[in-house]
């Protein structure tokens, strides 16, 4: 007998999901499903703002598998009083680095939507070297825009010299800003404060793709007249069928590593 999925949620993003599920050779339900399922796939990100996650988990089967993306504390502990196992498959390494994917080019089209100039010729700021930064300054390059990455790391700006990137440490930064009204964020701390927002040119735009609360002071970027964008979720909301693709594949590759077959 096939296993079951229970796939909660309803956007594009879990449909994908479902659908690679089935194509794999499980049987697949909705939330409705939860108690006689053997598998729960929950969305992300996931935190306690979900009115029926509780109902849901205890639904479940006491030693149920679930699994869902970005974990907050109180789903954990939801999770752990109903007895069922909660794996986060966004720690999962293989997804970070195909989620930036999805991410870059979403960034890309923010980009291309909220300035008046082309990304060919333009000189492009991106803050960070990790997989996202890497993905969108590879394709700024190919569309011809100048790109210089800020990073910390040596191996990090090495790696953006190889793509034909100009680079700097990121103690550079003040410096840097005067000359670019095209700045990406990917540094999940705060690196552009008040006095950094004030040193950019007045049309400046600001994408921040850092996890909450973000890199940037979007208050200060506000009295500043500086347009910012907290970019959170990309692949979700310009590519959900390609994230739901990328989830599934995750969550198929965690059940191959358990042997557990459909």
């Amino acid at each position: 007998m096939h296993k079951t999925f229970c796939v909660v949620g309803t956007d594009a993003r879990q449909h994908a999901a479902a659908r690679v599920l089935r194509e794999a050779g499980y049987q697949v339900t909705g939330a409705e499903g939860a108690g006689n399922a053997d598998y729960i796939l929950l969305p992300m990100p996931l935190d306690a703002d979900m009115a029926d996650l509780a109902r849901i988990l205890r639904a479940a089967q006491p030693g149920t598998l679930a699994l869902g993306g970005r974990v907050s504390g109180p789903v954990q502990a939801a999770a752990d009083a109903a007895g069922v196992e909660l794996v986060d498959y966004f720690l999962r390494p293989e997804l970070a680095c195909l989620n930036a994917v999805p991410t870059a080019e979403g960034c890309l089209g923010l980009l291309m939507a909220l300035r008046e100039d082309t990304l060919w010729e333009s000189p492009v700021l991106v803050l960070g070297g990790g997989r996202v930064a890497h993905a969108l300054y590879r394709r700024l390059v190919l569309l011809g825009a100048a790109v210089t990455v800020v990073a910390r790391a040596p191996l990090q700006r090495a790696e953006a010299r190889c793509q034909g990137c100009h680079t700097a440490d990121l103690s550079e930064l003040p410096r840097l800003l005067p000359g670019f009204d095209a700045v990406v964020n990917t540094i999940p701390s705060r690196v552009l404060g008040r006095a950094e927002l004030a040193r950019l040119p007045g049309r400046a735009l600001v994408i921040d793709l850092a996890s909450m609360p973000g890199g940037t002071d979007f208050e200060a970027a506000k009295s500043l007249s500086i347009k910012a964008v907290h970019a959170l979720s990309l692949p979700a909301h310009c590519a959900p069928h390609t994230a739901g693709r990328l989830v599934a594949d995750t969550v198929l590759n965690i059940l191959q590593e358990r042997s557990v077959a459909p």
